[in-house]
């Protein structure tokens, strides 16, 4: 069992941006007490998520609410403590009302905001690993990166064995599971979704009721996404592709809930659906845990391929 001493620190930012005529600026934070020019990022909570803690971070940095976009990247360094300390990092665009709604207020942490053409920000920042940061972010900049949505293909939360009617369709969350679909939700959360689709099940419908309430988005069932439809259409993918098409034609961020035996096909068609590389990644990426998701970062642009993925789950409460 790893020390709370000696175990690694874990914190999370942002890689702010915005869009200027034909390029790109970036938002770097001047830090009084550290005496330092950097990226928004902070420590994470005990029981906060990475991604939870990258769109927290920046709003208390910066005023500005964010939406996370791909990832960027992470560092890691050693505090004067001893200790380790990593950094995770996404791309997130502050949007024209964000950026007139934001409103940035000098505080203890950060005593002013500063946005900086990319071609200068690395000569800004205080640290050479924010500046590698930043480089990484210029070349997703070039090659048309940064423009993205995601399909967030999320495992329903613990269930119980048995139902009262003895469908498993009718299968219902434990205590446990309850819990997670409520911790979930920030983590989801952080990537601004538009919609959510769910199988048809009990148990699929009752992971997304909290993320629903949260975000105020109604959910779409689909039983296409649901194990019962999957064992009936003997794995069929059709009824599948026709949801990720559609989810994809919209070009919006979009949660979709299923279950174990499914979501290997749900990610394995969001690779056919944009002729994008799989070599089995995307059949690995859909192996989750209860109340687990993956985030696949999609190309705004057709053929929409895709950019990255990513999975996390609920944090322990």
């Amino acid at each position: 069992m790893t020390d709370v001493q000696t175990a690694p620190v874990l914190a999370a930012g942002a890689v702010c941006w915005r869009r200027r005529a034909k390029s790109y600026e970036v938002l770097l934070v001047s830090r009084p007490h550290r005496g330092d020019v950097s990226l928004p990022k902070g420590k994470a909570e005990p029981t906060e998520s990475l991604p939870e803690t990258a769109v927290r971070e920046v709003l208390e940095e910066t005023g500005y609410q964010v939406s996370l976009g791909v990832p960027i990247g992470s560092t890691t360094y050693v505090l004067p403590s001893g200790r380790d300390k990593t950094v995770v990092y996404w791309a997130a665009e502050v949007g024209r009302e964000e950026l007139e709604r934001g409103t940035f207020v000098p505080n203890d942490e950060v005593n002013a905001v500063e946005w900086v053409p990319i071609a200068k920000a690395g000569r800004r920042l205080t640290y050479p690993r924010d500046a590698e940061l930043v480089q990484r972010f210029a070349e997703l900049a070039v090659t048309g990166e940064l423009e993205s949505f995601a399909l967030i293909a999320l495992r329903h939360a613990k269930a119980a064995f048995d139902s009262p009617s003895g469908a498993d369709a009718d299968r219902r969350l434990t205590p446990r599971g309850q819990a997670q679909a409520r911790a979930v939700v920030p983590a989801i959360t952080a990537w601004g979704p538009s919609r959510i689709v769910s199988s048809t099940a009990a148990r699929c419908l009752a992971t997304v009721a909290p993320l629903a309430k949260s975000t105020g988005i109604e959910v779409k069932k689909a039983p296409q996404l649901s194990q019962d439809g999957w064992e009936l259409q003997h794995h069929e993918p059709t009824g599948i592709r026709a949801v990720v098409e559609r989810r994809i034609e919209k070009r919006r961020t979009a949660v979709l809930c299923s279950h174990a035996p499914v979501l290997p096909e749900i990610l394995e068609q969001i690779a056919e659906a944009t002729g994008s590389p799989n070599g089995g990644r995307m059949t690995r990426a859909g192996i989750l845990g209860t109340a687990e998701f993956a985030v696949v970062h999609l190309a705004a642009k057709a053929p929409h391929r895709i950019l990255a993925i990513e999975t996390h789950s609920a944090p322990e409460q």
